[in-house]
């Protein structure tokens, strides 16, 4: 909580005398926003600017929506490949006549040899 608060995305309550701060209900809400939209992918600072839209026109919140959508996709791209290179990588090690030698550790060396 004081981390979100320190960061600026949500409100830090009075602080009683005695006791611990009350959160009002508007503040959990925002803090399940938060949290949903960080295991979604967003960055702190996107999440601040996904919650400064609110009366935002649709066609910004369209652009950042785009702007993320494109980032997910390269993500997705650059996983596959790398799914791809272990999926050799592991078959080349399961193919290995010689269990004391891994020819997977020579192919990251230069080709120029």
């Amino acid at each position: 909580m004081r981390y979100y608060e320190r960061r600026g995305l949500i409100a830090q309550p009075r602080k009683p005398d005695r006791g611990h701060r009350a959160y009002p209900r508007e503040t959990l809400e925002r803090l399940l926003f938060i949290k949903r939209a960080e295991k979604l992918g967003f960055t702190l600072e996107e999440i601040a600017n996904l919650l400064a839209l609110g009366e935002t026109p649709c066609n910004q919140v369209r652009e950042m929506a785009e702007y993320k959508l494109a980032g997910v996709r390269d993500s997705i791209s650059d996983l596959k490949r790398l799914e791809s290179v272990l999926t050799d990588l592991l078959a080349r090690c399961r193919n290995n006549p010689d269990p004391g030698h891994c020819p997977n550790v020579e192919s990251l060396y230069p080709s120029d040899k």
